[in-house]
């Protein structure tokens, strides 16, 4: 097949992937397959003693945590989920090198009870690279409860390493998964791997290599380096292949290449491939008893909820569902905190009072600052507190993959990758989570095409935004009170969010971004029924609460800088008044005006405040202010000349425009341009003008604006 080799050196490789450890210490690999629990079996292992970060050089996140077990102190390592080890994709390289560079002295393989022949693959290549492996067949609750039984002990035989039958999420067979790894690591128990046996071809080949590579490198396998060099992976030559003599390369390669009558029929990959596949059926058939009605039941649901008719309508149901229970859930919280925080302003200004401060210094940090910062906290935190949980309980159920399954033909359709689907599901929260969700894919185009796009669904911010004018004109005009209104109101803009972000990711496809969209293998999780303490774990205090304390720093300056720009007078207008003139005629022609488009400008530290910073502009108070009621506003609004051509714009411009700037510095540390973030502010902000000013010249030709 041509393999062509540049030696590199392993020693770049090896600092990278060493763990700093005491002496007394053994490094443990997590390994395993996504949706396997792996996350579950680390925190089990770990417990609060972990911490996060980055690969060096690599934007795959790494885990890393400690474990004492029998006075023997551990360091867990949680490599990347991957389904192989063949590394297709930046999480597999990392996780196959580690394997193969690190210095682990054991790796736990975490595997799925309820699918364990397809998480079988990912064993085999690594029982090919290290002997040290322990088997952790988690999940075992859900497997018991879909009545599917699973001889442990036969496949432990079969395999030739200790298997451990676990339930991580209720504390099932962790001790012995310990215990399992102490006597893996101390030398009491010596696994002996049983690896596939390939095709005659292949065997042969193996037979011819290995003596070479022996004869070179000691301190990896020599039949999985092989079965790499027959395999023709050249990433895994070049990284390792540093060191050998050049008559032994050259035998190796010439080995490798050779062709012969069966090596011409298949590709030697998918030969590898299909033999560890029937090995899998093997074990399953032996040793795993299943009840078909159980797993039927999946497939049942499945059927329905994944199916062409059924599931993007059941998909807008769920988010019309959640968004109703976030408005309506979030009024009585928000006024319960806006009174405690206005009243705490109340008490500031009487002691800046007593304290004789110049008016200036308490507009500043009173009436500009904390105040801006009272209004963030108490319009963000309750929709955050109950989103946040709702959208956790959809990925404990395993729904959001399913949401994934169910758009990946219409992001295929615009060139674009299957998991933006789920970069844009995170973007909900907030954008800049949804662009750090967006290493998730591997192709370097595709991810710059999910950064670029993300924009386009409403994040928490630019909810209040969206409720508040949806409330206005569908509700208070009404009379009705019920949230049902602008909960579809704001489905419907997600709707032409997401038809935005195809039509503008297939646009950058064609263009600027010109590319084959890759494929990607999506697993779909058993039904799981959520864990509440690791949901409001996961979400009030890695969600809401980080999200929260970003917006609050990046708007509680804008908010002293908007009043000191709203209290300098240059003749009969202030700073604020005298923009938003000039802005004017512009914001006309696309059906807003030059209060709307200044507000806008100004919340870009953070979206929340833009309507406040509006009100405050039409009423020139010279700080931000609260409304009373409902109907309250919706008389400032109509008193400053608003229609419901002026009402859909807002909510459009809102909706499309430029990202926040937290968003913005998020995109520039992922992206590392200047020329990508510009961009990324750029494209929305000229759809956001294009898609009103058509609204517009819509209205006006129908004689409705």
């Amino acid at each position: 097949m041509g393999l062509t080799f540049q030696s590199t050196k392993n020693d770049a490789m090896t600092d990278i992937f060493a763990i700093e450890k005491k002496e007394e210490q053994y490094i443990i690999a997590l390994a395993g397959n996504p949706n396997t629990g792996k996350s579950t079996v680390f925190n089990a292992l770990t417990g609060l003693h972990q911490h996060t970060g980055n690969w060096p050089g690599k934007t795959v996140v790494n885990a890393r945590g400690e474990f004492t077990h029998k006075d023997k102190e551990n360091i867990l390592i949680d490599l990347p989920g991957t389904y192989s080890l063949f590394a297709s994709s930046v999480e597999e390289e990392v996780a196959r090198d580690f394997i193969c560079f690190g210095n682990s002295d054991a790796v736990i393989v975490v595997t799925d009870a309820t699918c364990l022949e397809r998480n079988l693959n990912l064993v085999y290549q690594v029982m090919e690279l290290t002997d040290k492996v322990v088997l952790c067949i988690n999940l075992i609750d859900e497997a018991k409860k879909k009545n599917i039984i699973i001889d442990g002990q036969g496949i432990e035989k079969e395999l030739g390493v200790p298997v451990v039958l676990c339930a991580a999420r209720s504390g099932i067979g962790i001790k012995e998964l310990k215990e399992a790894v102490y006597k893996v690591t101390t030398g009491q128990i010596k696994p002996n791997p049983k690896v596939v046996k390939y095709q005659d071809y292949i065997e042969k080949k193996i037979k011819s290599i290995e003596p070479l590579i022996k004869k070179n490198i000691s301190d990896i396998n020599s039949r999985w380096l092989s079965l790499r060099a027959i395999d023709g992976d050249s990433k895994i030559m070049t990284s390792i292949f540093s060191n050998i003599d050049k008559n032994s390369l050259e035998e190796i390669l010439k080995i490798a290449n050779s062709s012969t009558e069966d090596s011409d029929k298949l590709n030697i990959r998918d030969d590898i491939s299909e033999q560890i596949y029937r090995k899998a059926e093997e074990i399953r058939d032996k040793y795993v008893k299943e009840d078909k009605a159980k797993i039927n039941r999946d497939k049942l649901i499945d059927n329905y909820v994944t199916s062409k008719i059924f599931g993007i309508p059941l998909m807008l149901l769920t988010l019309a569902i959640v968004f109703w229970i976030t408005i309506t859930g979030a009024n009585v919280p928000s006024e319960i905190i806006a009174n405690v925080l206005f009243g705490i302003q109340d008490k500031l200004t009487l002691w800046f009072n007593n304290m004789n401060s110049p008016s200036w210094l308490h507009g500043v940090l009173v009436l500009g600052l904390y105040r801006t910062l009272a209004w963030v906290v108490s319009v963000m935190l309750p929709p955050m507190a109950i989103f946040f949980p709702l959208f956790t309980i959809l990925e404990d159920l395993g729904y959001l993959p399913r949401v994934a399954f169910n758009l990946d033909h219409m992001f295929k359709k615009a060139c674009a990758h299957g998991k933006q689907c789920l970069t844009m599901c995170m973007g909900f929260g907030c954008n800049a989570a949804g662009i750090i969700a967006c290493r998730i894919i591997e192709s370097p185009r595709e991810r710059l095409i999910a950064t670029l796009t993300n924009n386009f669904v409403p994040c928490n911010g630019r909810f209040p935004t969206l409720i508040a004018i949806s409330t206005v004109f569908l509700v208070a005009k009404t009379g009705n009170g019920s949230s049902l209104l602008p909960a579809l109101s704001i489905t419907g803009l997600v709707v032409i969010g997401i038809a935005v972000t195809l039509l503008v990711s297939y646009g950058l496809s064609k263009t600027i971004l010109k590319g084959v969209p890759s494929t990607f293998t999506l697993e779909l999780p058993p039904y799981r029924v959520p864990q509440i303490g690791r949901v409001l774990y996961t979400s009030i205090i890695d969600r809401t609460i980080f999200v929260l304390w970003r917006a609050a720093v990046v708007a509680a300056p804008a908010g002293a800088i908007t009043w000191i720009l709203g209290n300098i007078y240059i003749g009969d207008l202030s700073i604020i008044g005298h923009a938003a003139a000039f802005l004017d005629p512009l914001g006309k022609i696309i059906g807003l005006d030059g209060f709307i488009l200044i507000a806008f400008i100004l919340g870009l530290p953070a979206n929340e405040i833009v309507l406040p910073i509006l009100l405050m502009s039409y009423l020139a108070t010279g700080y931000m202010i609260e409304f009373d009621s409902i109907e309250s506003l919706r008389k400032i609004l109509l008193d400053h000349g608003w229609t419901y051509l002026t009402a859909l714009n807002v909510m459009l411009f809102s909706l499309l425009h430029w990202p926040c700037a937290t968003t913005l510095l998020t995109i520039r540390k992922e992206t590392g341009s200047l020329k990508w973030t510009a961009l990324s502010a750029l494209i929305p902000t000229c759809i956001a003008f294009i898609v009103c000013f058509m609204t517009t010249i819509v209205f006006k030709a129908l004689g409705l604006g």
